[in-house]
């Protein structure tokens, strides 16, 4: 579902980068089935917003296997897309002197460690301090298969999702791991703390995942096959705590807060996930009845979800490379905390 751009970067009389059109081919795949066509573009060019996307569709300015297409249309696979894209609004992602923790590089491609907080890629209100703009201060090469604001982007993680993130250097190879993606190839390994004790040691959670009805910025699980894909999840229960469960994930699907969606569909949200849950951060306030306010602290200043491992071929060298981000500091602080408490609770009930 990557696009192949052909873009033009011509410079003006006074060397400031003039903003052209371009057109783009995009070939649908196994990840984009039944979605609406307005909606599968405006995930692809997050640059511009879904209605400006609609409006291009209107103007008969988007074709599908060459023919004028509508916003409805529900894409299909192997469909041949064809955009033409007005000039950006905003100049293309400049490099910024962003420390990077890179987990493994050579000269096909990187795996960075992203801190929570960070935004992947620009998108509107976020045109700095992106992923996008350290990469690009960072490496001298990188694959421009996505789009000249996704430069390297093979994947996306949630802003405020930390962990193993993929990059690509060159086009061969961000089509091989884009291949393998959306194969199901590639294994990915996220840890998380839930608000909620998840009753079984393993299981998976296999619902369909659509767009919240009433809130655009939310997903949910539906029955409906015409509003959702296909989503599963498996977990194992690494640790359980009074109230709370520290879980191992792999999501054999990749839909839009699949994690997310599925951990608070059977009552066990991501701890501090301000969508799902309803609460921004976790305090120790929250464990600790009766706290004075000059010892609380806040233990999870955002969501609990870690991209720990990610497990795939490597497009060159033939060999599997793993990469693991190892355990974020307030993971670390949250779950000793809910050991403490743990202890306390037991403690209280032998007495």
């Amino acid at each position: 579902m990557h696009p192949d751009s052909a873009t033009t970067d011509d410079l003006d009389d006074v060397g400031e980068p003039l903003r052209v059109s371009r057109d783009v081919d995009v070939v649908v795949r196994q990840q984009g089935l039944g979605t609406r066509l307005d909606q599968y573009l405006a995930a692809m060019f997050s640059d511009f917003s879904r209605s400006i996307i609609q409006k291009i569709i209107d103007a008969g300015q988007v074709t599908v296997n060459d023919a004028v297409a509508k916003p409805s249309y529900k894409v299909r696979d192997l469909d041949r897309i064809h955009i033409q894209l007005p000039p950006p609004t905003h100049d293309l992602p400049q490099p910024e002197d962003i420390p990077l923790d890179i987990l493994y590089e050579d000269e096909h491609l990187a795996v960075i460690n992203k801190p929570f907080d960070m935004v992947v890629h620009p998108a509107k209100g976020h045109w700095s301090g992106t992923l996008a703009n350290a990469l690009a201060f960072r490496f001298s090469k990188l694959s421009n298969l996505n789009g000249d604001y996704r430069p390297g982007i093979v994947h996306r993680l949630d802003r405020d999702t930390s962990g193993v993130i993929l990059i690509a250097k060159e086009e061969s190879a961000h089509r091989d791991l884009s291949m393998q993606f959306e194969r199901r190839k590639v294994y990915k390994e996220y840890v998380a703390i839930t608000s909620g004790v998840l009753d079984r040691d393993s299981d998976y959670i296999e619902r369909r995942i659509g767009h919240h009805r009433h809130d655009r910025v939310k997903m949910t699980v539906t029955d409906d096959a015409d509003e959702g894909k296909d989503a599963c999840s498996f977990y194992e229960v690494i640790e359980r705590f009074p109230g709370h469960t520290f879980c191992r994930i792999q999501p054999r699907t990749g839909r839009t807060h699949q994690i997310r969606v599925h951990l608070a569909s059977v009552g066990c949200p991501v701890l501090a996930d301000k969508i799902y849950s309803g609460r921004d951060c976790f305090r120790l306030s929250d464990l600790v009845t009766g706290l004075p306010p000059e010892e609380d602290q806040v233990l999870m200043p955002r969501q609990a979800l870690h991209a720990q491992r990610l497990r795939f071929m490597h497009p060159r060298l033939g060999q599997p490379i793993s990469a693991v981000a190892p355990l974020p500091a307030e993971f670390e602080t949250t779950l000793a905390a809910l050991r403490g408490q743990r202890v306390t609770s037991q403690a209280a009930l032998r007495g």
